[in-house]
């Protein structure tokens, strides 16, 4: 089995924080008891390009015992938990590609290496083993079914190739999907983002102006954190809509160049290119913290920022300081990678669960469906979005009401008014 990780001798630290993890992820739980009973992956092979960590390790579990081969590739240099990977390795048997801290070479590299087993079904976070595929591994084509994207990031990418018709494969965005990004990116990104921020800087929140730039379901996750931490809030948006809402929750709305004077510590979460820019940098306090929790790390012009610095230091782990020209300190956070996954682990297990759930049975969905779908990016089915939020509730001993046949009928007729 060919892998690239930090050290094999890690995989028992791993396996028993994947442990831990799966403590908390009882609807994945369901479904891998369903899959090993019967085995709707079986002969499937799988290419993930996800982050590798605790929770994803319990999807590739799930997707191993529904009968899948699964290889794995970090989907972002920096967010991989090296013990995990090992563990992946020794304890799932999974080919994995991934290492803390690689090189943009060697990122590519490990893409290159999970496709090269030939995947029916490719999962992707941010869409960049698509987008390799399209551009170096076309051969491959022919055996793909249809594929999997987690990110507002990736779908973008996956609707522009769509638009532009080179999507030559179905994928299903499982980031549309409710139980995905009503849980995963508001709750999840707000409480993994601050933690990202608190563990890098050990900064105080309450009192700091903290600016939040974009108020899409990350946005207002961190925004409410944050708010609920004694942060003075500043929303930037571009959509007049989205600002709408953010005044309305109590928030301030300004443009980033007037935010920029005002900020303590400034965070994007937009899913575009350059929201901040030298422009701001050149009015930002001394001392500003800036970061981003978008999945690539082109939010913050960091270009800029290297050609405006007199110099530059690694003052903490995951803090770069940067000395403009008048002696003031802009600190960057992981290198503007995604600072929840750089700089802490991510989103908590419990929010991952039905994010992953959301991917397990999109891939079922897909062996059984792929053939009929076309070259588009299709929602999550409603029927498995529901079930997901009904295994969810069954987990946590929740019991709902059912409509009554009366209310049904109600709801079903024209005729009835005042």
């Amino acid at each position: 089995m060919r892998y690239d990780i930090k050290d094999i001798k890690l995989a028992k630290l791993g396996k028993l924080r994947i442990e831990w993890a799966e403590r908390n992820m009882p609807v994945l739980r369901l479904i891998r008891d369903r899959f090993k009973r019967v085995k709707p992956l079986k002969g499937v092979r799988i290419s993930a390009c996800l982050h590798v960590t605790t929770e994803t390790a319990n999807l590739v579990d799930t997707l191993v015992a529904g009968g899948a081969k699964v290889a794995v590739c970090a989907s972002n240099p920096l967010s991989t938990q090296d013990d995990v990977a090992a563990s992946l390795v020794k304890d799932l048997r999974a080919p994995t590609f991934s290492i803390k801290g690689e090189s943009n070479r060697v990122y590519y590299q490990h893409i290159m290496s999970a496709l090269d087993f030939e995947p029916h079904i490719t999962m992707d976070d941010g869409a960049d083993l698509v987008s390799t595929m399209l551009s170096k591994k076309k051969r491959l084509l022919s055996k793909v079914i249809g594929g999997t994207e987690e990110t507002t990031t990736g779908v973008i990418r996956l609707r522009s190739m769509e638009k532009h018709g080179v999507l030559r494969y179905p994928l299903i965005s499982v980031n549309d999907s409710k139980t995905k990004h009503f849980f995963d990116n508001r709750y999840g990104t707000g409480q993994s983002t601050i933690d990202g921020i608190l563990r890098a800087t050990n900064t105080l929140l309450a009192g700091s102006k903290m600016v939040v730039a974009g108020y899409g379901w990350c946005g207002r996750g961190l925004a409410t954190r944050a708010k609920g931490m004694g942060a003075d809030v500043i929303v930037t948006e571009v959509d007049p809509l989205k600002a709408i809402e953010a005044a309305m929750d109590g928030f301030r709305v300004m443009p980033m160049a007037q935010a920029a004077r005002e900020g303590d510590v400034f965070c994007t979460v937009t899913g575009d290119v350059n929201v901040i820019r030298p422009e701001h940098f050149r009015v930002m306090k001394d001392n500003a913290v800036v970061c981003n929790s978008g999945h690539f790390n082109v939010e913050i012009d960091i270009p800029g920022l290297e050609k405006m610095a007199r110099r530059k230091r690694q003052i903490r782990e995951f803090v770069t300081e940067y000395t403009l020209p008048k002696g003031r300190r802009i600190n960057l956070l992981a290198d503007g990678r995604l600072v929840n996954l750089s700089a802490a682990e991510g989103h908590p297990a419990c929010v991952m669960d039905m994010s992953f759930a959301n991917q397990a049975l999109a891939a079922e969905y897909l062996v059984n469906h792929g053939a009929k779908l076309e070259n588009r990016v299709y929602p999550v089915p409603e029927k498995i979005d529901s079930e997901i939020a009904r295994l969810k509730l069954k987990s946590l001993g929740t019991k709902i009401d059912r409509l009554t046949p009366e209310q049904k009928e109600y709801l079903a007729a024209w005729e009835l008014g005042t």
